[in-house]
């Protein structure tokens, strides 16, 4: 799904500052591990009504901390500084859509992957050739960096998902490139959007976010992802969240 093209500031973290966070962290023995998430990418991440994180990872993380023992807390990060936060100690884990890159974890290291790579989709007022589009997608995911790749393609990028749809209603875009899961119910409930048949297979998975100097802790959740796959209740909850997804 969403994948973080790092920026020169993220690479720059130092390994010490790193293992300094680690140290602090341990490995959750007797403290609150906190879960980061972004918060504004329904249904993997979202805030509900009552202002507390839900969707998919919701489901996914509470089941995680109860099987690995750990008494788990809930914060929102925005996405273009989601890494450095984990590295700096702001959180211990991220759960946010993120999907398992060579270039991430160059920085962090990644748990199992919870769900499988999801079709990326385009969304447009109507057809259109794409090799001649301007194109929108949130800043710093592999979705933009594919649309950087395409011949005759223009990208714009955007802060939020909420804005790449909005700048193709309002014309400032052809169409956006975003995670199918993501873009299905809108054009459901719009009219006046639809998804093109082209759709790009991009990422390897999305993983737990963990510090390098973790260790135990990736761990941990390792044995409980693996717990979920083989009595299928990770399947279960991939089935109502991501019906588009595939299933391991």
């Amino acid at each position: 799904m969403k994948n973080l093209i790092l920026a020169t500031s993220a690479l720059a973290i130092t390994a010490g500052l790193a293992l300094t966070a680690g140290m602090a962290m341990a490995d959750g023995h007797g403290k609150t591990i906190r879960l980061g998430t972004e918060g504004a990418y329904p249904p993997y991440n979202f805030l509900n009504d009552a202002g507390e994180v839900d969707g998919f990872e919701r489901a996914v993380g509470d089941e995680l901390c109860a099987r690995a023992e750990l008494t788990c807390e809930w914060v929102t990060n925005e996405w273009d500084s989601i890494i450095p936060n984990l590295v700096s100690g702001n959180y211990d884990v991220i759960i946010a859509g993120m999907s398992i890159t060579d270039e991430r974890d160059e920085v962090i290291d990644f748990s199992d992957p919870y769900t499988l790579p999801d079709p990326s989709s385009y969304l447009a007022m109507g057809e259109l050739d794409l090799s001649g589009a301007v194109i929108a997608a949130q800043a710093g995911t592999i979705q933009a960096s594919h649309i950087a790749s395409m011949e005759g393609a223009t990208l714009v990028e955007f802060a939020t998902p909420e804005e790449t749809v909005a700048a193709v209603k309002n014309g400032e875009a052809d169409a956006v490139l975003a995670d199918k899961s993501f873009l299905a119910p809108i054009a459901e409930e719009d009219g006046d959007l639809q998804l093109l048949e082209q759709d790009e297979l991009l990422g390897g998975g999305i993983g737990l976010g963990i510090r390098e100097s973790d260790g135990e802790l990736r761990e941990k959740f390792n044995t409980a992802i693996q717990s979920m796959k083989a009595d299928g209740s990770l399947n279960a909850l991939i089935a109502k969240w991501l019906p588009e997804a595939a299933q391991f």
